[in-house]
């Protein structure tokens, strides 16, 4: 039986791929993370997606979209 690959491997996901996926799904929550971006300061072996920062309201919005997706 051979096993599924998880999606959620950190080396086998790609960093642009990532970021363009949570920002469309911040989008349908009706978020916008300014700097949300790729980290240029990544290794090959660390890949990072930055955030950065955000004004207090969009963190609870935020805050708000991740629990109701948590309770579904």
């Amino acid at each position: 039986m051979t096993s599924v690959p998880d999606v959620h491997d950190a080396a086998g996901v790609d960093p642009f791929t990532a970021v363009e996926s949570l920002r469309a799904a911040l989008d349908r929550a009706g978020i916008v993370l300014p700097s949300l971006g790729v980290d240029p300061q990544d290794t090959p072996r660390v890949r990072l997606v930055e955030l950065g920062r955000i004004r207090p309201d969009v963190a609870m919005r935020l805050a708000d979209a991740l629990m109701r997706g948590a309770a579904a």
